[in-house]
């Protein structure tokens, strides 16, 4: 029999969750990119600015970069539970990490909303 320790927040299940729900929000952003960029073919800046000017785009960008940066995390984070082993140094890791994300969420906003 094993004995196994359960520590922490039980990360597992939701983790799994948000990486399969992260990853299928940016494949059907990546298939709706695709399409506009076969039926639009925007080819200079004006064409791109249009592309991503309206709303409906910024928001579906918005949402592909919140996936992406979520997804990020927990795989950075389930890394570092693995492979940074002194606690302290896993939290300080993790921080950075934290720091960093949400620092290029609020960039991504300011990129799509100065547009």
């Amino acid at each position: 029999m094993v004995n196994r320790i359960v520590v922490g927040a039980h990360y597992g299940l939701r983790g799994w969750i948000v990486q399969r729900l992260s990853a299928v929000i940016m494949t059907l952003y990546l298939l709706l990119f695709i399409g506009i960029l076969l039926a639009q073919r925007p080819g200079e800046y004006n064409a791109w600015r249009e592309v991503f000017g309206g709303q409906p785009m910024k928001l579906a960008t918005l949402l592909f970069v919140l996936s992406l940066l979520a997804h990020s995390w927990v795989g950075m984070r389930d890394i570092l539970m693995d492979y940074a082993r002194p606690t302290s140094l896993r939290f300080a890791l993790e921080a950075i990490v934290a720091v960093l994300l949400l620092a290029w969420a609020g960039w991504a906003v300011q990129i799509l909303w100065s547009l």
